[in-house]
């Protein structure tokens, strides 16, 4: 497998963990997404979305990250990144959508630039934009896992909620986002960052990343 990655994507960043958990080995194609590279011609063939990841596996080219991790579950079911019970099944996609599909999109790095190369915008305008949206999912999230009791994970070990949930406070903190108040998701990303495979995936741990 390689994996077409940015190491600060996080949709790149979901995928590394994912498949850290399932043991499966992949090289990493370093995308830099401030050069547009992934704009390219040459990318565009490998991905005519225009973004990372894109997972090259069996011949094939597999782009768009929440589809991709619910394929590699399915493509290679052990070590489950979903639970087997139908109920506990939703649990999982409906948090982990609930980052996936309100959060991501307002808060992505084309959506950013283009609020200020197009619009004008400050980048203290910019924060302000990216934490109101942090708010309006992190807080509704953090009251369902309360409501829940969660432990160290969602459920018994880390899975699709896991893997999407530490990319995004990865970045809510490089806003400067107040995580004080969350502590049940907080929990859990500490187990999980202590996790060999969230520590492997890590953007720090990247070969792409600036050192």
């Amino acid at each position: 497998m390689r994996l077409y990655s940015y190491y600060r994507s996080s949709t790149s960043y979901r995928l590394r963990i994912a498949l850290n958990l399932k043991g499966l080995e992949y090289e990493i194609v370093p995308v830099n997404l401030l050069k547009a590279e992934q704009r390219g011609e040459e990318f565009r063939r490998i991905n005519p979305f225009a973004g990372v990841p894109a997972l090259e596996a069996e011949g094939r080219f597999y782009a768009q990250s929440m589809a991709v991790l619910e394929w590699l579950d399915e493509r290679h079911p052990d070590r489950r990144l979903l639970p087997v019970d139908v109920e506990d099944r939703f649990v999982m996609r409906e948090l982990a959508m609930a980052i996936a599909t309100e959060l991501h999109a307002p808060l992505n790095l084309p959506v950013l630039k283009y609020l200020k190369a197009e619009l004008g915008h400050s980048q203290e305008e910019i924060d302000t934009w990216y934490r109101h949206w942090l708010e309006k999912t992190l807080v509704p999230l953090e009251a369902k896992l309360a409501a829940r009791g969660s432990g160290d994970f969602l459920f018994d070990a880390p899975g699709l909620f896991e893997c999407v949930l530490v990319p995004q406070l990865y970045n809510a903190r490089r806003f400067d986002f107040d995580l004080a108040a969350m502590p049940q998701m907080t929990r859990i990303e500490a187990a999980c960052l202590a996790h060999p495979a969230f520590v492997a995936a890590h953007p720090d741990n990247q070969p792409d990343c600036p050192k």
